[in-house]
């Protein structure tokens, strides 16, 4: 599987993030790197490790979340043969496997707090024991963990240990969100459009179109980076003129107008059932706000918001849309004219 590990970005606040990564990897302490999901926790751990002296020896990861409580510190410290049911032959864990190295913990609030005081333990004596041993086993491994919660309150509400955040806030690496980034936006779509351009086997990149880029900068992008990527590929991949800038995009891929229902707690379920999924109308646009000064001008915007919302819920077909609205074919064909979103 391709790995991403470029860094696109031009932002002083992505910039200061990253030459702070590399900074701390020089030296040889722990790390933490916080950050909402789908900025590029992963990219600045693997960054640290590469830039260390470590860079030769083994880079091992863990993801805590994927691993129930029972099992984290079998996965993170080894078990013997018969330690507990199934434990059929003895295992080194991720400590012993990322000796001289460096051992990635993601999603570090996840942990347990047993877990937690073993991770403690290795991470202050460089021991770490097998479950179901009773022999401690030298370690020399650093540390880099990652998380998007705010770990000081998890400690406040006695769910993080406050011994074990002190290890490892040596250096503490906060990557901005896409939505703080100012001006990479466009500059990480245009890098997404051509790559996925040159994978359909387009002759040139086209660009993007105005429209396209206002969604892009009015969008708050709570998945990030992550999310763009997804955007970006997926309206290059359903674009269909190669010559043209790129101008649509579909941020939602679940809606449809026929989208199931979502189904409501029974004590939630009231008199009122919901509309079948074929016939579900549109989100409506949000009406103005503030005193209007000119009414007329001010419905023509609503009611373009509406068409423009709808067209891009319905993929564009304007059939669809016309049913989604309840109007003809010829209607919606002389309101988009109207309004000029016809395309």
């Amino acid at each position: 599987m391709e790995r991403e590990t470029q860094f696109i970005g031009q932002s002083a606040a992505f910039q200061d993030a990253v030459d702070r990564a590399s900074q701390a990897a020089l030296l040889d302490r722990p790390v933490l790197v916080i950050g909402e999901r789908g900025t590029g926790k992963e990219l600045i751990a693997e960054r640290l490790h590469r830039l260390s002296t470590r860079w030769d020896k083994p880079y091992v990861i863990l993801n805590c979340a994927a691993m129930p409580e029972t099992l984290i510190e079998s996965e993170l410290f080894g078990h013997e043969a018969g330690a507990f049911t199934g434990a059929t032959r003895t295992r080194a864990g991720r400590f012993e496997e990322a000796d001289g190295g460096t051992l990635f913990l993601d999603e570090l609030a996840t942990m347990s707090m047993g877990a937690q005081e073993r991770l403690l333990r290795a991470v202050e004596y460089g021991e770490v024991t097998r479950v179901g041993s009773s022999r401690p086993i030298r370690v020399d491994v650093r540390i880099v963990a990652a998380t998007n919660e705010h770990l000081p309150a998890l400690v406040e509400e006695n769910r993080f240990r406050a011994d074990l955040l002190d290890r490892l806030s040596f250096e503490v690496v906060t990557l901005p969100p896409l939505r703080a980034r100012e001006g990479d936006i466009e500059v990480l779509a245009t890098y997404f459009g051509q790559r996925m351009a040159a994978v359909l086997g387009w002759d040139e990149w086209p660009g993007f179109g105005p429209r396209a880029l206002a969604a892009m900068e009015g969008h708050a992008w709570p998945g990030n980076v992550r999310e763009l990527r997804n955007v970006i590929e997926r309206a290059i991949y359903r674009w269909a003129d190669p010559t043209k800038p790129v101008d649509a995009l579909n941020f939602d891929p679940f809606a449809s107008p026929w989208q199931p229902v979502a189904r409501k707690p029974a004590a939630q379920a009231g008199a009122t059932a919901p509309a079948p999924a074929g016939e579900a109308p549109p989100a409506p646009a949000a009406a103005p706000s503030g005193p209007v000064s000119d009414l007329r001008a001010a419905v023509d915007a609503y009611e373009r918001q509406i068409l423009s919302d709808t067209m891009a819920r319905c993929r564009f077909n304007q059939k669809i849309a016309a049913e989604a609205l309840g109007l003809s074919y010829d209607q919606i064909r002389h309101a988009l004219k109207k309004h000029g979103l016809n395309q």
